[in-house]
């Protein structure tokens, strides 16, 4: 056989996207619509455009994302039936793609490499801003002069505060919390029950697991004064990264794992407690019960969702609703703890400050975009 003759296929149908079954994919991670042909073919046919408001909408909505379903990850015979030549190349092909994938997996580990070599230069950094904080040292004037600079390029009206000012070590008060409440999703987790005891946060660090590690990963660290909530001085918060990089080329998260809070004694913020009278059946006396529930809270945080297993997916011992509801606190918790480590941390005083806010509104707004009323009209016919 020569193999620089190409081989001809005929008129075998191109592919599409339910040619190769899909693997194995991360609880957390979509999948692309594949094509399907119109669903409304017979009312084309006569003429008659469907009705789609209200019921007969939510029907036709969920009849198209059933076809979809049923065609995501079935084979449409088309590489199967191409000639073994073909194939040979197609497998070749997968050959070159695994070098491609080690070469990817090399790139992020290096990736990560730079970010810990630049988290050591910034440390001394952290350690100033942690001191001026705290009222342990004196800003200097460079580093106010600076800080005006800035200011004023951020804001044109900005007034320059008095040369004559007292000057002298000035503690931030609840520094930490403010730039916590500042950030959309942390904001949400924050209870007026938690606030007594984030009031105590001096100061929030992250630091990467190292060689030694089974797999890759950071961990956040938040310090705190003696309180009387928990006995703990530091709370902490790992993520790994699954050791290869993901389909996107960027590393995976595994899991999390929290620290386990010390809590005093009736000061656990991640319980509620209630009274509750109980009867005995045989005497009839009553006796008052103290029992605790779970409740919100920020320091829920510390104990991490778990992902289910394949196993128990597959075997269907959990309900679509509840896999959602998984997925959704995964994907929250992973977001959360990649905020921290790329924004809060390094850009705590714009967080303090609120100026970080606007920077996410924007973020948040570009991902969305103006439609007019005939792109709206053409969405509501669902053409697929």
């Amino acid at each position: 056989m020569s193999s620089n003759v190409p081989v001809p296929v005929g008129d075998i149908t191109a592919p599409t996207p339910q040619n190769t079954p899909l693997g194995h994919a991360p609880i957390a991670s979509g999948l692309s619509r594949p094509t399907v042909p119109d669903i409304s073919e017979d009312n084309e046919e006569e003429g008659a455009e469907p009705d789609l408001s209200g019921a007969a909408r939510d029907a036709m909505m969920g009849l198209v994302q059933g076809r979809l379903s049923s065609l995501v990850g079935r084979s449409s015979g088309y590489i199967e039936s191409l000639p073994t030549e073909v194939k040979l190349s197609i497998e070749a092909l997968k050959g070159v793609q695994v070098k491609q994938n080690e070469l990817q997996n090399k790139y992020k580990r290096e990736c990560l490499e730079l970010e810990k070599k630049y988290l050591e230069l910034t440390k001394p950094l952290y350690e100033r801003r942690h001191a001026i904080i705290t009222g342990a040292a004196e800003p200097t004037p460079e580093e106010i002069e600076e800080g005006e600079k800035q200011s004023v390029k951020d804001d044109e009206d900005y007034t320059p505060l008095p040369k004559d000012a007292a000057s002298g070590p000035a503690a931030i008060p609840e520094f930490w919390l403010t730039a916590l409440r500042n950030h959309i999703g942390i904001s949400e987790l924050i209870t007026d029950r938690d606030t007594g005891a984030l009031k105590h946060l001096t100061d929030i660090r992250i630091s990467y697991l190292d060689d030694s590690s089974s797999k890759p990963g950071f961990k956040i660290h938040f310090h705190f004064t003696p309180n009387e909530y928990f006995e703990n001085d530091v709370l902490e918060k790992t993520y790994l990264y699954q050791e290869e990089v993901g389909y996107s080329g960027d590393f995976v998260y595994d899991r999390a794992i929290g620290t386990e809070i010390k809590w005093k004694e009736d000061k656990d913020l991640t319980k509620e407690f209630e009274i509750k009278k109980q009867r005995n059946k045989n005497t009839n006396r009553t006796r008052l019960v103290r029992k605790a529930k779970p409740t919100e809270s920020f320091f829920n945080f510390f104990t991490p969702p778990l992902a289910p297993s394949e196993e128990a997916i597959e075997a269907g011992e959990i309900e679509e609703e509840e896999l959602e509801e998984i997925e959704e606190k995964l994907e929250m918790d992973y977001q959360i703890g990649e905020d921290l480590k790329e924004k809060i941390i390094p850009r705590a005083v714009d967080y303090f400050t609120g100026k970080a806010l606007e920077y996410d509104m924007d973020e948040d707004e570009d991902d969305f975009e103006d439609i007019d009323d005939d792109d709206e009209d053409e969405e509501d016919h669902f053409d697929v």
